[in-house]
C-alpha cells in the first residue's frame, strides 16, 4: 500500500476468513509485523471482525481509505479480534483455557483490517505491507476468547475538551441493562488496554456492585500515548451479570489554544478501556456514552432537528476562559447522556440521564515502612484493591492499549443516526 502525503491516513481493507478450517480451530497467539522501515509511520493496525450478516464480492473485496468506502465496511464496525498500537508489545500469546475462534461454525466470515499511519512529514512514496499474523494450536481450548469496550463514542458529541484544562475529567458508564447479557457464570477478563490519544493522561474503570465500587477493573493512572501495551492482569478479574461499570478519562489541554475533538486523528481524542475476556459473548462487543443530541441543542439554544456539521462548527466558534472552562466540566459532571451497548448491527441506544452515584472505593494512602526504619519509602496502603494493579502501573509507566478503537466506524454510524 503507497501510504499518501497525509498528516493522518486511516485505510481498511477487507479479508475472507480461511475456507479451508471446515472444523473450528483456535488461535493461541499472535503477532504483529510492521513493514520494514516504517516504525514511524504505523500508529496503529486493527482487525476488526464483520457482522455475520455482511455480504461481499469475493473478487472485489473493499480495499481503500476509511472515509471513502465506510458505507461498504459500516459491517465491520461490530467487534475488535486484534490489533496492535504504538509502543505495544509485538507478539501476544493467550492463556490455556482460552483462544480466539477460527473456522468450522464460527460466525465470522469477514474481517477487516485498518491501518492508521501517521505521516507528520508529509512524506510521499512510502509503501507498507504490515499485518498480523496468527498461530493456530493443534488442540481446541475450553473456551473462545472475546473483547469488550467500555469508554465513550469517539465522536465530538461524546468529546469536546476545552484548551487551558489541568485536569478535565470525562465520565461514562456502562449500566446493568447491557450486562443482562453476561452468562450467568460471569465472563473472566485477562488483560485490558486502556486508550485516549495525545492529551490523555489516566483512564480508569471501576466494577460497581450493588451501588458500590467493589474494585478497579484496572487503573491507568499514568497513561503514556507512546507507550500502549496490553495489560496482562496477574490476578483475572470476574464480572457478573448485573455489574455496572464506571469509566474515566482525564486529559490536559494546556498545550492546546484550540478544543478538542473527539475523533480518528491522532490531535483528536478518545476514550476507551477494551477488555479481553471469556467465554465470548457474541451479542455484547461494547459499551459506551455520549453526550446526548438534546443534551446539546439545549446547550446551543437551539431547536431539532440536531445537525453534527452545524454542531462542530458552534464548538470550534467558542471563546474559552478559565471561567468557561470551569462551566463545561459542570455541564460534563451532569449532562444527560446517551447510553449504547449491544453488537452491531443491532445496537441499543437507551437515555442515561446523569451518571449514577455510587459509594467509592477506599482512597489510597501513603505510609511509611515500619519494617525498613532506617530507609524512607513510600508504600501504597489500601482497604480495596482486590485485582488492581496499581504497582503495574508504576513498572509500566504507562498503563497502556493493545487493541484500540471499535470506534472510528461506530461513530460513522452514530453520526448519521444524531444527524
Amino acid at each position: 500500500y503507497v501510504v499518501p502525503s497525509a498528516e493522518t491516513t486511516y485505510h481498511c481493507k477487507i479479508y475472507k476468513a480461511p475456507s479451508q478450517y471446515t472444523v473450528k480451530r483456535h488461535a493461541i497467539g499472535h503477532k504483529t509485523l510492521i513493514g520494514a522501515g516504517n516504525t514511524d509511520l504505523v500508529h496503529h493496525l486493527l482487525m476488526y471482525e464483520c457482522d455475520s450478516t455482511a455480504v461481499f464480492d469475493d473478487n472485489n473485496l473493499p480495499d481503500d481509505e476509511c472515509d471513502k468506502i465506510y458505507e461498504k465496511v459500516a459491517p465491520c464496525a461490530s467487534n475488535i479480534a486484534t490489533g496492535w498500537a504504538v509502543g505495544g508489545d509485538y507478539m501476544i500469546g493467550f492463556p490455556e483455557e482460552a483462544g480466539y475462534p477460527v473456522g468450522g461454525d464460527f460466525h465470522i466470515k469477514y474481517y477487516m483490517v485498518q491501518m492508521h499511519y501517521d505521516n507528520q512529514k508529509l512524506l510521499s512514496n512510502r509503501t507498507d505491507s504490515s499485518g498480523i499474523r496468527f498461530y493456530l494450536g493443534n488442540k481446541l481450548r475450553q473456551y473462545d476468547l472475546g473483547y469488550l469496550t467500555f469508554g465513550t463514542d469517539s465522536s465530538a458529541a461524546a468529546l469536546a475538551i476545552p484548551p487551558k484544562a489541568e485536569r478535565f475529567i470525562v465520565d461514562a458508564y456502562c449500566t446493568a441493562t447491557a450486562t443482562q447479557n453476561f452468562p450467568e457464570e460471569g465472563i473472566t477478563v485477562i488483560s485490558t488496554f486502556p486508550h485516549t490519544h495525545l492529551q490523555g493522561r489516566t483512564v480508569w474503570t471501576k466494577i460497581i456492585r450493588n451501588n458500590t465500587a467493589v474494585d478497579y477493573l484496572f487503573d491507568a493512572e499514568a497513561y503514556d500515548f507512546n507507550y500502549q501495551y496490553e495489560n496482562r492482569l496477574p490476578n483475572r478479574v470476574k464480572l457478573y451479570r448485573g455489574d455496572e461499570f464506571a469509566t474515566r478519562c482525564i486529559y490536559n489541554t494546556m498545550n492546546k489554544d484550540v478544543i478538542t475533538l473527539g475523533g480518528e486523528r491522532t490531535k483528536d481524542e478518545m476514550c476507551l478501556h477494551m477488555a479481553t475476556y471469556y467465554p465470548r459473548m457474541n451479542n455484547l462487543y461494547g459499551c459506551m456514552t455520549l453526550n446526548s443530541p438534546d443534551t446539546w441543542l439545549a446547550k446551543m439554544n437551539s431547536s431539532p432537528p440536531f445537525d453534527y456539521n452545524q454542531f462542530k462548527g458552534w464548538l470550534q466558534s467558542l471563546k474559552w476562559t478559565p471561567d468557561r472552562v470551569a462551566e463545561w466540566q459542570e455541564f460534563y459532571n451532569t449532562a444527560p447522556r446517551m447510553l449504547i451497548h449491544g453488537a452491531a448491527p443491532n445496537l441499543q441506544f437507551n437515555p442515561l440521564p446523569k451518571i449514577p452515584e455510587y459509594k467509592d472505593l477506599k482512597p489510597v494512602t501513603c505510609a511509611r515502612d515500619q519494617t525498613t526504619p532506617n530507609q524512607s519509602p513510600a508504600t501504597l496502603t489500601t482497604a480495596s484493591r482486590g485485582s488492581t494493579q496499581r504497582t503495574t502501573v508504576a513498572f509500566n509507566s504507562a498503563v497502556r492499549q493493545n487493541m484500540f478503537t471499535f470506534f472510528p466506524l461506530i461513530s460513522i454510524l452514530i453520526k448519521i443516526i444524531i444527524s
